[in-house]
């Protein structure tokens, strides 16, 4: 039950992330210089952390919609790491201005 409240609060960040007033919330961007935020390449950015965050918040849902066994757990845990990763990933390359 607890998952879905943090589910719930992920969806909000995200959709405050993807509709362009949560910059705020992204670490990292909020702290850079104006040297290093003209370099990011912000609507990208949003979208990479706002899909992630909404994304992450459905793996969470997972185990409550379809049950809570044994392999929807790993299906859970395995999909939030792939998904850092690419987040990460895409964050650091398609994210920045060329």
């Amino acid at each position: 039950m607890e998952y879905i409240v943090i589910a719930i609060i992920l969806v909000i960040f995200g959709v405050i992330i993807l509709i362009g007033k949560g910059d705020f919330l992204v670490a990292g961007y909020n702290t850079a210089s104006k040297e290093k935020k003209q370099k990011i390449n912000v609507k990208r950015l949003r979208l990479v952390i706002g899909g992630f965050l909404i994304i992450v918040a459905l793996t969470l849902s997972l185990p409550f919609l379809i049950g809570n066994g044994e392999n929807t757990r790993m299906i859970t845990i395995i999909t939030i790491v792939v998904m850092t990763i690419v987040c990460l990933l895409l964050a650091n390359t398609w994210c920045i201005k060329k």
